[in-house]
Parts: structure tokens; C-alpha cells; sequence
């Protein structure tokens, strides 16, 4: 077989085939064979790529993670509100609604008491996420609809509980159970002057786990 002249794209491919079967057959479920027959692809044209299933799972929780910082630039950069609270809370509640990320969420889940995965998400959650949440939380409070003190660190504590603390995959626990740390964390978020968080984005987001069989 030649060389290929295009790798970027066979990788892509590899990618997208493999997020296809994790969803369909769960990761441990899926072997190195099943993609090599999803893709008609040969085992060198693979390893090529590839070292182990494993390096493709990181591949997708790093397409994960870029799927997830452009989704939040192209909402910020088309959702229009009244004021930059108004606009936060449209933001989060489509960001919640995302089937395709929790989809990937779906993926990972397999890979919830893995130390590796479970830092690498909490640092890009931090170091990724927050800076750009941060930024309409300062807005916010510029035009008076948010008051809080500390924008960065509320970002921070925001994602952190919203994104692991009321996780129903890392702590496994029921929709009731969830639900209940949501609204906790509502209550929270308002002591700290950040009160985006509605019934209506609770009932959404506890929805989308349900629906991706996270429960």
C-alpha cells in the first residue's frame, strides 16, 4: 500500500468511527478489529496513527474538549440577550442541551475512575472553560445584572461543581439524586451573586443525562 498522502484525515476518520462504536457498543465492548472493519482499514494503517485504543480514547476526549470550547465561542458569539446575566443563562441552557456532548460524556463515563481522565477534564474545566465564562460574568457586572465579587473564582467554582459535583456518572447516582445537587448548587450560585441557574435549566440538564442513558 502507498503512503497516505492525506494522515490528518484517515486520523479524523479513526476518530469519528471509533466515537460511533464507543456510543453504540461501549468502549470496552469495541476492539481494535471492529474499527479496523468499520473503516475497511488495515492493522498497519491504524497503528500508524494509533498506538492502542487507548490514544484513541484520549484523541476523543481532546476532540471532546475542542468540541465543547467552540460550541461555548459560537454561543457567545450568536446568542443575543437583554443583559449578560439574560445571555448566560440562554448560553448555559443550550450548552446543557448539547446531545453531542454528552454523547462524549457517554464515551468517557467508561472511564470515570480512571485518575488520568477525571484531572485532565477538572484542569480543562479550569484552565479552558472557566477564563471564558469569567469574561460574561465580568460583563454581567459591569451592566449591573450579576453582582459578585470574584468573577474568575465564581467561574471556577461554578464549572467545577456543575461539571463533577453533580455528575451522576462519577458519583453514580439516580436522577432524584442529581436533581437534588442541582438545586443545591442553585442555591449556591445565588448566595455567590451568580443566579443562572432556573428549574427550567435543572429539568433540561438532568433531561440530557436521562436521555443518554447516564442514569
Amino acid at each position: 500500500m502507498g503512503r497516505n498522502k492525506y494522515p490528518e484525515q484517515t486520523q479524523e476518520r479513526i476518530v469519528e468511527a471509533s466515537i460511533k462504536l464507543f456510543i453504540e457498543k461501549g468502549y470496552e465492548q469495541t476492539t481494535i478489529q471492529d474499527i479496523l472493519d468499520a473503516l475497511n482499514l488495515s492493522k498497519g494503517g491504524l497503528y500508524h496513527h494509533f498506538k492502542s485504543k487507548e490514544e484513541i480514547l484520549e484523541a476523543v476526549k481532546q476532540k471532546r474538549a475542542q468540541y465543547a470550547a467552540d460550541m461555548l465561542h459560537d454561543l457567545i458569539d450568536n446568542t443575543k440577550a437583554a443583559n449578560a446575566k439574560e445571555k448566560l443563562k440562554k448560553i448555559l441552557y443550550q450548552w446543557g442541551a448539547s446531545t453531542q456532548t454528552h454523547s462524549f460524556d457517554t464515551i468517557l463515563s467508561s472511564q470515570s475512575n480512571n485518575p488520568h481522565f477525571v484531572l485532565g477534564a477538572l484542569q480543562n474545566a479550569v484552565n479552558q472553560d472557566a477564563p471564558i465564562i469569567s469574561k460574561l460574568i465580568e460583563e454581567g457586572v459591569k451592566d449591573g445584572s450579576i453582582q459578585t465579587a470574584e468573577p474568575a473564582l465564581c467561574a471556577e467554582i461554578f464549572l467545577l461543581l456543575l461539571n463533577f459535583w453533580t455528575s451522576p456518572v462519577l458519583f453514580k447516582r439516580n436522577l432524584d439524586e442529581t436533581k437534588k445537587r442541582l438545586s443545591y448548587l442553585q442555591s449556591l450560585m445565588c448566595l455567590l451573586g451568580l443566579d443562572i441557574i432556573d428549574n427550567e435549566f435543572i429539568e433540561n440538564i438532568a433531561g440530557s443525562y436521562d436521555k443518554t442513558g447516564m442514569f
